[in-house]
């Protein structure tokens, strides 16, 4: 696996394999990852009924809501099993909703992990919590930024 600077998970190339997804609608968590695991491309052997099941049990455990209007949906176990199917599926939804997040704000875009081994899956959850902290980046993800400037910002503030 193709690894950043820092040596976590390389976040562009799991953005780019994941896509970024516009208006995904949806009231409640569980229709929206009904309406994103049919979206998505999946390896061989994994289905869209295998990811809606994987991420409504992980958030019926506790909200995947992490404040600033973002959350990060995933699976308890991984589904994935090759590093090269890994993938973070970037999802603006069209109406936001709320999950229950610390700082009380309604949900708007979702970062959908979907790795292969925890080692991969806690390194992206740490490059992805040092983005949040960043404004630049929380303000492109209010602006819906598509992914070329998504990558880009990446990039730039790994350096």
């Amino acid at each position: 696996m193709e690894t950043s600077l820092n040596g976590g998970a390389d976040l562009p190339v799991l953005i780019h394999r994941g896509g970024v997804f516009f208006d995904v609608e949806g009231t409640s968590p569980q229709e929206i990852y009904k309406n994103i695991s049919e979206q998505i491309e999946k390896p061989e052997g994994v289905t869209s009924d295998l990811i809606y099941n994987a991420l409504c049990a992980r958030e019926q455990v506790l909200s995947t809501a992490v404040g600033n209007g973002i959350a990060l949906p995933h699976a308890r176990a991984s589904i994935i099993k090759s590093e090269e199917n890994q993938k973070i599926c970037v999802v603006y939804l069209k109406n936001p909703i709320d999950m229950q997040a610390p700082d009380e704000r309604e949900v708007f875009v979702m970062f959908v992990l979907l790795t292969s081994n925890s080692q991969v899956h806690l390194k992206v959850l740490t490059e992805l919590a040092g983005l949040f902290r960043n404004l630049r980046f929380r303000k492109a993800l209010e602006s819906h930024a598509g992914e070329a400037e998504i990558l880009s910002l990446i990039r730039e503030l790994d350096k």
